[in-house]
């Protein structure tokens, strides 16, 4: 009974020290694989003006500054809320920041501040007329943006155009090394959105305020975005 026990271990132990050799063994690299990438592109008018209306304050007593900062906004915000229209025209604080200013000594003798608020949307010319009745901020800031309907909308032109090109690549390199053709081993697939050229420098629009008329419309015209599709992943060559 002993022996038959001891065998059946030793057998045990063998079936083990099989299944973590097994485990343990290098597999040859894969050979015949080709690494390479693809992209899309298409160019779209961006279509979503980003203004942003900002003002300072200092002064001595940081609450002083605080309020004068708060009312400025609460003007602002009454009369951009008047022609607020969802998508066409939303409305946003922005940063509203509170910092100490020093003097030789290094003590705090004064306080400055910056409130901002942000409209943002399609009707530009709603934006920029709104923008230019609030006398209580000035305009700091002008950029666009592509709304995510617009990317959407030309995502899949900018995706098929780079499997495409993948495609034509994978066959071109096969029959250049020697191959007939090839499988698709594995495919990885990105999205982004790029600015053609330097991207739009923001206009610093507050020293100009002062030389235009009160309710002016700020002339602004957006440029083109670019939606970028990558493909990238490994065939095997046959």
């Amino acid at each position: 009974m002993k022996i038959a026990t001891k065998i059946i271990a030793a057998g045990a132990f063998l079936v083990c020290t099989g299944a973590a050799f097994s485990q343990n063994a290098v597999m040859p690299p894969p050979q015949n694989v080709l690494q390479l990438s693809a992209t899309g592109t298409v160019d779209v008018q961006q279509d979503l003006l980003v203004l942003t209306l900002a003002t300072s304050k200092e002064g001595a007593d940081a609450a002083t500054v605080q309020t004068q900062l708060k009312q400025a906004l609460d003007s602002a915000l009454a009369e951009a809320k008047r022609s607020a229209q969802p998508d066409q025209m939303d409305v946003r604080t922005g940063a509203f920041g509170m910092y100490p200013r020093y003097g030789k000594e290094g003590k705090i003798n004064g306080w400055q501040g910056r409130a901002e608020l942000i409209l943002q949307g399609r009707d530009f010319s709603r934006i920029t007329t709104t923008a230019g009745k609030i006398q209580s901020m000035p305009i700091s800031q002008i950029a666009f943006d592509l709304s995510r309907e617009a990317r959407e909308k030309v995502e899949g032109e900018a995706q098929t155009k780079a499997i495409e090109q993948f495609k034509a690549r994978a066959n071109e390199l096969a029959r250049g090394f020697g191959f007939s053709g090839y499988t698709l081993r594995e495919v990885a697939v990105n999205s982004n959105e790029m600015i053609p050229g330097p991207r739009p420098r923001m206009m610093a629009m507050e020293a100009k305020m002062s030389s235009m008329s009160a309710d002016a419309p700020v002339p602004v015209e957006a440029g083109k975005a670019q939606v970028v599709v990558n493909v990238s992943g490994a065939v095997q060559l046959r």
